[in-house]
């Protein structure tokens, strides 16, 4: 009977125990970016035909 009751006191301490330790985190307010205008670029990329001799071996 007594070990009933002392195994109750310690899970009932244990569950007390895990509740009030937890780490508590602060909510961090969110650090605006500061904002970047960058110019709008026409992106062109030269490409040329490769000649079939010049095409890398596959291996297959």
């Amino acid at each position: 009977m007594i070990i009933t009751f002392t195994l109750t006191f310690l899970v009932i301490v244990n569950f007390l125990l895990l509740a009030f330790s937890c780490n508590k985190t602060t909510k961090k307010e969110a650090v605006e970016r500061p904002h970047i205008i960058k110019e709008k670029r026409e992106r062109t990329v030269p490409t040329t035909q490769l000649a079939s001799n010049q095409l890398a071996p596959t291996g297959s």
